[in-house]
């Protein structure tokens, strides 16, 4: 199915392989950024805060980026984003050659001045993200026949986990061997590659007219629309909770497994495949597990299967026992998002789209920056009293805690009717 997709539909060929080399360059930053905070402090603050600054568009400009994404060229929104996202890359090259040898020793005076520079840029790129990822997610029903969404959406996600967490880590890990700033340098080049494939898609010529209404006038209907809709606004905020949960858990992940679990930053990077295993394999096999039983009954067993991971990361030293962890959240997790994002593209009116999609990315994604300062506080409060190894896994028991209760929610308050 996914080779007759790519094979008959030429626009959605040129989206998936642009997204294939934009996912590698995330994919390449989850690791090099992270791992070049460590760098420069050990502090779970330094790093949570560079985390937190990938975060924080999600949460200001989602809702803005759906007015504009639906008024503006979608298409020159995203090459406009990647062609951003090129010169950030290089910026980041640039602060590594002006500072001094790293790592940097302990006290350092140009620890918290690089940290602060390195969040202000990891903040632009996520602000570029975000108009960028929403215009992609938009775009994709007027691209694919309304048959082929969950196949498409299953084939998107499952080429984002290749390249951004199979190919793209471990890819990192190596560059980072050779010199620190040369995975930086790797991303400016594949966001230059996708800019130029989304630069090849013929779009529809409507996509290109926006509506004529004031700013606010189009953002208020799109809020009275996901309001109006109690199923996708109760989706979007158990999307906002988890990810809290997750990306609270995921941010203190780089120092777990440099103190905890003793790995390079290959290994490192080897470890996060494990989670791109169980993306790609959720992508091609959960669009049939959720034709199979239903997709309201798919959603409650990923909800049931997320508390699971981090209960083993919790109690576990082993980095295999880690990587299957991974694998299982993310196959999880993309058990989720296939269900979830067909139902909003089939039930959310094409001129509405990008509006009420950046709504729901509001609730769902800016919760994310709230997790990743929790993380690192979390870990800094806790060390003094419990030991550093146990306040690195104390996130992981939270988040535990924390899945198990949206799941009793969701028992009593979720139901789920799929559009016809």
């Amino acid at each position: 199915m996914t080779t007759l997709l790519l094979r008959r539909n030429r626009n959605y060929r040129f989206l998936f392989t642009g997204s294939a080399f934009s996912n590698l360059a995330d994919g390449i930053s989850a690791l090099a950024f992270p791992w070049l905070a460590t760098l420069i402090s050990r502090d779970p603050f330094h790093i949570a805060l560079v985390a937190f600054a990938t975060r924080l568009p999600w949460l200001l400009f989602a809702l803005p980026a759906g007015v504009v994404i639906d008024r503006a060229n979608r298409q020159a929104v995203m090459i406009r984003a990647d062609l951003i996202r090129l010169t950030l890359s290089f910026g980041v090259v640039a602060l590594i050659l002006a500072a001094p040898s790293l790592p940097l020793g302990d006290g350092d005076g140009y620890a918290l001045p690089l940290i602060l520079a390195l969040s202000a840029i990891a903040f632009l790129l996520g602000a570029a993200e975000v108009f960028r990822d929403n215009a992609a997610q938009t775009v994709l029903p007027v691209l694919v026949e309304s048959g082929d969404l969950e196949s498409a959406n299953g084939q998107m996600w499952s080429i984002e986990q290749v390249m951004g967490s199979f190919v793209g880590p471990p890819l990192a890990g190596l560059l980072i061997a050779l010199a620190v700033p040369l995975p930086f340098g790797f991303d400016a080049v594949m966001f230059a590659l996708s800019a130029w494939c989304l630069w090849c898609i013929a779009f529809p010529p409507r996509l290109r007219a926006g509506p004529a209404n004031g700013f606010w006038t189009d953002m208020k209907a799109g809020i009275a629309w996901i309001l109006g809709h109690r199923l996708i606004l109760q989706l979007a905020v158990m999307l906002g909770l988890l990810n809290l949960l997750a990306v609270m858990a995921t941010t203190i992940l780089v120092l777990y497994a440099q103190e905890v679990l003793g790995l390079s930053a290959f290994g490192y990077g080897f470890l996060l495949t494990a989670g791109a295993a169980g993306g790609v394999l959720g992508g091609l096999l959960c669009p049939a597990i959720a034709a199979k039983i239903g997709a309201g009954r798919s959603l409650f067993v990923a909800l049931a299967v997320f508390p699971l991971p981090y209960l083993l990361i919790f109690v576990t030293a082993s980095p295999v026992l880690v990587g299957l962890a991974l694998f299982a959240e993310m196959f999880a997790a993309l058990l989720w998002n296939v269900v979830t994002v067909s139902y909003r593209q089939r039930a959310i009116p094409e001129n509405l789209l990008g509006r009420v999609n950046s709504i729901y990315r509001f609730f769902g994604w800016g919760m994310m920056p709230l997790g990743a300062l929790a993380g690192g506080l979390i870990v800094g409060w806790s060390e003094a009293d419990l030991g550093r190894e146990a306040a690195l896994r104390l996130p992981y028991l939270l988040s535990a805690i924390g899945s198990a209760a949206l799941l009793v929610y969701a028992a009593i308050a979720l139901r789920f009717k799929p559009v016809a």
